[in-house]
């Protein structure tokens, strides 16, 4: 495609943000002179060039026809001139989930191959929305982009332990998500406030474990928010899961699923008190904080539940990872209890350094469930605290309780994502 792609001399008109409304902003940008005008009038067609071309080049003509009202023709063929907007499949012509856009005045053509395609598509989308625009007509800076995501890790994490949310609103979240070129849902899906994913095996968790005694957590005292005798709650069918993950992977999103243990499993606990240390009676936690009552290591039956559970949630969930979690889980009832002193005598858990038996004993659990993972083709994700009494062989850390607990696994040689919730990783913080 032809085009005056060097910088704009003196006196031409610059648009306001170099980097042409796209975020994040890519790694280049050339403006030249001139726009490319998208009408009715001016017949601009849209061009594929491959399969996965023509999804976007459908997806952009829904976007100008939804948000524009333009009503522009797609075709696999060139004939005759005239503007053209093109999307064309090209394997190899870019760095990994990288895309090239060009705009000129006589056309836009997007190259890249899978989610770069895909990602050159959300630029353009996006240079639409801030471009000038007279009534239906849309008009785009001429420049060339190439582009590249810097991490290949980019997503959040939506904790629906607390709080649940529908179906619908997870899926607008996995747009938002798709649009700025973010590639992972980390969902959140047990707390000990909430059960919130079906499990067949195990209906009580449905039954008894998706639903706490009130709405509001308070922070102090669940007498503060105000006992109404409704229980809120509510969990996800296997058949809901699929659908997510399936529409997620169609915008390139992997979801990966967080079973959070051996802490935070009050609301499993609750439903069958035997995978805790003493087997008594629980509900589940109705105020924020850490709860002291976890699963029981010492157990052969905590261990058989979680496989159990693993051979359910595995299948829905296409991605290589799995979060388990294991952070917050205090030590008090694992010193009492004499089946977690048995387990710690029998494998040798002796306090070691910096580390008690206690925390070797929650590495033994970490460990035994990677294993379980790794037969079934997934490696684990495990919050810093995995690192107490010795870090797994295939771990890899998310470091949120700042970036010490990141820089010693990657040290160790271990990937590492950041997540420090004192730097602003933290969206339901209190921003300061």
């Amino acid at each position: 495609m032809g085009g005056n792609f060097g910088d704009a001399q003196g006196g031409l008109a610059q648009p306001a943000d170099r980097n042409l409304g796209i975020i994040p902003a890519p790694h280049t940008v050339r403006l030249a002179t001139g726009s490319f005008y998208i009408d009715e009038h001016d017949k601009v067609r849209i061009f594929y060039q491959g399969d996965a071309a023509q999804k976007e080049a459908l997806l952009f003509r829904d976007f100008l026809q939804r948000n524009y009202n333009l009503k522009l023709p797609v075709v696999s063929k060139k004939r005759g001139g005239g503007p053209c907007i093109a999307f064309i499949e090209q394997p190899h012509a870019t760095q990994a989930e990288g895309y090239v856009l060009r705009v000129c005045k006589e056309g836009v053509e997007v190259r890249g191959a899978g989610a770069g395609l895909f990602y050159g598509l959300q630029s353009l989308i996006q240079m639409c929305a801030t471009a000038s625009s007279n009534g239906n007509d849309v008009v785009i800076p001429c420049a060339e982009i190439e582009d590249f995501p810097r991490y290949p890790y980019r997503g959040i994490m939506q904790d629906v332990g607390y709080h649940i949310y529908p179906v619908s609103f997870i899926k607008k979240q996995i747009d938002l998500l798709a649009q700025y070129k973010m590639n992972v849902y980390h969902w959140h899906l047990t707390e000990d406030h909430g059960w919130r994913i079906e499990i067949k095996r195990y209906p009580k968790l449905t039954e008894i474990s998706a639903f706490r005694a009130q709405t509001c957590i308070s922070n102090y005292d669940s007498s503060l928010c105000g006992m109404d005798g409704t229980p809120y709650g509510g969990f996800y069918t296997q058949e809901q899961i699929k659908e997510i993950v399936d529409y997620a992977a169609k915008r390139y999103i992997t979801v990966i699923p967080e079973i959070d243990l051996p802490g935070h499993m009050m609301a499993a606990i609750s439903a069958y008190p035997y995978l805790s240390c003493k087997g008594e009676q629980w509900s589940l936690r109705t105020v924020w904080g850490v709860e002291d009552i976890v699963m029981c290591p010492g157990k052969e039956d905590m261990f058989r539940f979680l496989d159990d559970i693993f051979s359910e949630i595995v299948p829905l969930f296409p991605g290589k990872y799995f979060h388990i979690g294991g952070d917050e889980c205090p030590k008090t009832s694992w010193k009492n209890c004499p089946a977690c002193q048995k387990r710690i005598q029998t494998e040798g858990l002796q306090a070691e350094g910096k580390h008690s038996a206690e925390e070797r004993l929650q590495s033994y659990v970490i460990k035994r469930i990677e294993k379980m993972l790794e037969k079934r083709g997934r490696k684990i994700i495990g919050w810093d605290e995995i690192l107490e009494g010795g870090l797994s062989e295939n771990a890899t850390v998310m470091s949120w309780r700042g970036t010490e607990g990141g820089i010693e696994a990657a040290m160790q040689k271990h990937d590492v994502i950041m997540t420090p919730g004192s730097d602003g990783m933290y969206l339901d913080w209190y921003q300061v």
